[in-house]
């Protein structure tokens, strides 16, 4: 089985490695390739994402924690196990969002209660429901990402994340697009990633020849003539003698 042609192929080869794209599957690499650039990987990932939320003004205005502490989880993932289904891009963006979507609006609706005191005696239940609910929509929507299940959980128990309210949604996708960026950029130099964006390559089943069709069994008309025929001969050999 052949797997299908990628649409990244139509892009200049010096593009499309950077995207993940490979003309052969690439060779295996040793172990410590894989142990040298999953550290540097998960160091530059995790110091981007710091620098840009702890240094930028615009978003210490706003108290935006310097890191979602699930992107450490993530980083794992996306660094250092580059081929797994779960890191890549879509369950990546995809799991996040959905985590951060469904976090916030069942903390919003907890925040209904009458008091703060009620809220927080049923904070562990809104944490319960936040992380339950993404786990079973990003099954639904095939963005399976373990880390995720915390995005949502602390959007529901962290006080400076529930602080931020909706503002938490761009702040996950910006991160999600930082973490993926360095991703590209280091994954790519001797390894692959992402093995796909949206979904596997479905493989092409080889066409496989019609057989030739087998002998029709001969008429039983021309086997018995045959064998009439055969004895009237052996009749007159016999006659002869």
């Amino acid at each position: 089985m052949m797997p299908s042609q990628s649409r990244l192929s139509r892009l200049p080869l010096w593009i499309s490695r950077w995207l993940g794209y490979r003309p052969s599957p690439p060779p295996k690499r040793p172990n410590y390739i894989v142990w040298f650039w999953s550290f540097i990987g998960a160091f530059c990932g995790i110091s981007v994402i710091q620098a840009v939320f702890g240094q930028a003004q615009y978003f210490i205005r706003r108290g935006v924690p310097s890191i979602v502490a699930s992107y450490g989880a993530t980083a794992v993932l996306v660094y250092g196990a580059v081929d797994a289904p779960l890191a890549q891009p879509r369950a990546l963006f995809g799991g996040h969002f959905i985590g951060a979507l469904i976090g916030v609006c069942i903390t919003k609706l907890f925040h209904l209660l009458p008091t703060e005191e009620r809220f927080q005696q049923l904070e562990w239940l809104a944490g319960s429901l936040s992380c339950a609910s993404s786990v079973v929509l990003m099954q639904i929507t095939d963005t399976t990402h373990p880390p995720a299940g915390a995005t949502a959980l602390l959007a529901a128990v962290n006080a400076d994340i529930r602080d931020m309210g909706w503002y938490y949604l761009p702040v996950v996708l910006l991160t999600s697009a930082l973490a993926l960026g360095v991703a590209l950029l280091v994954n790519n130099i001797q390894r692959r990633y992402p093995v796909f964006w949206f979904q596997p390559s479905s493989p092409s089943v080889a066409q496989i020849p019609p057989q030739a069709a087998p002998p029709q069994n001969e008429n039983p008309d021309d086997h018995s003539g045959a064998a009439s025929r055969a004895h009237g001969s052996n009749e007159k050999m016999g006659s002869a003698v």
